[in-house]
């Protein structure tokens, strides 16, 4: 399954979400820039706040013997956020199968992209062995082409 620019992925809290980091000094390097590792953090933070805007709970996966894990990770930067920029980041889920979810992410300052990643998570069992994803997710492929 692709992902269907037509179909409205916000009528789905499971396939888009947007927030705003606001980058803090910990965050920075000696340039007072944002060190490249923290954005698979922000990454990160934006798809577990996707799953709590749907009302699903990341540690009720764990209650379930259920995790989700990063298999693969691309970055690309465009330009560098600075210590206490006001960044917007953009989660879109773009594909759903049985065991695995892909993600796209941008990441914006006043309007201009300065980062853009993709991910593609697998839901894995307590034995890190591939599990089928809950029902909700598989529901949500509905909004996919």
């Amino acid at each position: 399954m692709v992902f269907n620019q037509e179909a409205a992925p916000s009528d789905h809290p499971l396939m888009r979400h947007c927030e705003q980091i606001r980058v803090a000094y910990q965050e920075t390097d000696g340039q007072r820039r944002v060190h490249h590792a923290n954005y698979l953090n922000y990454f990160e933070r934006g798809r577990v706040e996707m799953l709590r805007a749907a009302g699903v709970s990341y540690r009720s996966f764990e209650d379930d013997g259920q995790m989700l894990v990063v298999t693969e990770m691309n970055v690309r930067y465009s330009a560098a956020a600075e210590f206490d920029d006001l960044l917007e980041l953009t989660v879109t889920v773009t594909e759903i199968r049985q065991v695995r979810i892909r993600h796209h992410y941008v990441i914006q300052r006043n309007g201009e992209t300065i980062v853009e990643g993709d991910s593609t998570i697998a839901c894995v069992n307590r034995s890190g062995k591939p599990s089928k994803l809950p029902q909700a997710f598989l529901d949500a492929r509905a909004y996919l082409a």
